[in-house]
């Protein structure tokens, strides 16, 4: 429902579209945007690496996204390749807010233990009082990951 109430409310170029909800008896079904581009994933795993200018265009455009989410006072905190979609043009949209936090203001804190642990901040990891820095920290993990190749802890 929180996913829901965001796609509603929410209305950015980078930021996931739904255009209908309906209900059945057991689920919540949102029609979004199609994006042929596929995941950011995807695209990581076949390139290896990104170019510094495209992982910079990327990051760019994600970086506008959860801005506008944070002035929303909605915390993304679930960053990551898969819930990076990109269109014809090569244009991004972020998807998928099943873990994010609605009235989440500049004051806020939290110590849910949520999202994926690659790209977790160190205070959420330690499951410590975290705010919205945790969305900063995941875009730098994820931009090291386009450049790098591969998560910034990543190990066996």
């Amino acid at each position: 429902m929180n996913e829901k109430e965001i796609l509603t409310d929410v209305d950015h170029p980078f930021i996931m579209k739904m255009h209908y909800s309906f209900s059945t008896k057991n689920y919540l079904n949102l029609v979004l945007d199609f994006w042929p581009g596929g995941e950011l994933f995807f695209h990581i795993v076949k390139q290896k690496r990104f170019r510094e200018s495209v992982a910079r265009f990327y990051i760019a455009e994600i970086i506008l996204a959860i801005e506008h989410l944070h002035k929303e006072n909605i915390l993304y905190r679930d960053l990551k390749p898969e819930n990076v979609l990109i269109d014809y043009d090569g244009h991004i949209k972020l998807t998928d807010f099943g873990l994010s936090a609605i009235n989440f203001t500049n004051d806020s804190t939290d110590d849910i233990f949520w999202g994926s642990p690659e790209y977790m901040s160190p205070e959420m990891i330690l499951k410590l009082k975290y705010n919205r820095m945790i969305d900063f920290y995941a875009i730098g993990a994820l931009l090291y990951e386009m450049i790098g190749g591969i998560p910034p802890f990543y190990a066996k």
